[in-house]
């Protein structure tokens, strides 16, 4: 078992969350710092990414457009992606930039794909193609991308509905792909001929790194077990023969694992020495600490219940965790204002 599954086995069992409750800090007792609204009606936010100046770009998933959110406060639309089909749970995705670069997972006709366009402060241009063909359907998409430590551009991907194109290598679906922000192949890749990064992955939509620079992902589970997973080069996280903690030879197995009814792991940040999760079944904030060894502190709740459906937690350019709301996605239930990015000091 490579060093993940170890690290698995070292934490024992299932890792039960501690509510902290509705807003409350660890006592129960009334936050005065609580998360307050940075943004409000929008139409489900999935991807956010943050310009030089501290401003942030949005992607809503089903209307396919990016609004801009300046310092200030004020929202405003800056273009539409083209050829974004939003069916079921694709769309407009996740977001990425580099300087005035804008980098968007979408989902189209055809496939899911990552495209780049230039933001120049007031609108974004023409897009172009940047790696296409991945699988999409109306499940499974994936569509979290993030730039890595090493300048790379990471594409966290689903296996569409159908589970064993998760472990055919072939295949752009269930995986973790790793590529230059040309879309080619880094030749350091565990087969320089491959973007694939890590296989063996039902559905990812959290991808983060730690201050030591270990990659860490957020999986949603079947029937019975989310995963937080951290992530080795070449790597096997076992789909569709295990969910969850399996044992197997060769597999690499989840460090924490949950219920899928405490979690739905989306989004995946790392702020103050710890991971946060945004969980969507869950209707919660979790908060994991990270030791210097990689060693993870028991999960914490935060907020259960109180916005609904969390999708996306950023570490923002203004000190504080952001993290949106996914009510208006066709399986939450809306409240006045949603959705909404909330901001929170911890």
């Amino acid at each position: 078992m490579k060093f993940a599954g170890k690290v698995a086995a070292a934490l024992g069992a299932v890792v039960a969350l501690v509510a902290v409750g509705c807003g409350g800090d660890a006592d129960g007792q009334p936050d005065p710092a609580g998360p307050r609204d940075v943004a409000t009606n929008l139409d489900v936010p999935w991807g956010i990414a943050f310009l030089p100046d501290g401003a942030a770009l949005i992607a809503e998933r089903n209307s396919g457009a990016i609004k801009h959110l300046s310092v200030s406060g004020t929202v405003n639309q800056v273009g539409a992606v083209d050829g974004v089909a939003a069916r079921g749970e694709g769309g407009l995705l996740g977001l990425v930039t580099v300087g005035p670069t804008v980098y968007a997972y979408i989902t189209t006709a055809q496939d899911n794909r990552v495209v780049r366009m230039s933001f120049d402060g007031a609108a974004l241009s023409e897009q172009t193609p940047v790696f296409t063909g991945i699988p999409a359907g109306s499940i499974h998409n994936g569509g979290r991308i993030a730039l890595g430590p090493d300048g790379k551009l990471y594409v966290a991907t689903g296996e569409r509905g159908d589970p064993d194109l998760a472990q055919d290598p072939s295949s752009l679906g269930g995986k973790i792909l790793r590529i230059n922000l040309d879309g080619s192949v880094p030749p350091d890749n565990p087969d320089p001929a491959s973007p694939v990064w890590s296989l063996g992955h039902r559905n990812i939509q959290g991808l983060a790194w730690d201050g030591a620079g270990r990659m860490w992902a957020t999986e949603f589970g079947a029937n019975r077990l989310d995963e937080l997973n951290l992530i080795e080069p070449g790597g096997n996280y076992g789909w569709p023969m295990v969910e969850g903690r399996g044992g197997a030879d060769g597999l690499i197995d989840p460090v924490v694992q949950w219920g899928v009814d405490e979690a739905s792991p989306s989004g995946l940040a790392f702020f103050g020495g710890a991971l946060w999760v945004a969980a969507l079944r869950g209707a919660r904030l979790i908060r994991i600490p990270v030791g210097a060894d990689g060693a993870l502190g028991d999960p914490e709740s935060l907020f259960v219940g109180r916005f609904g459906r969390l999708r996306t937690v950023v570490a923002a350019p203004d000190g504080a965790l952001w993290f949106t709301t996914s009510n208006r996605d066709g399986r939450g239930s809306p409240r006045d204002g949603d959705d909404r990015i909330l901001q929170y000091q911890p």
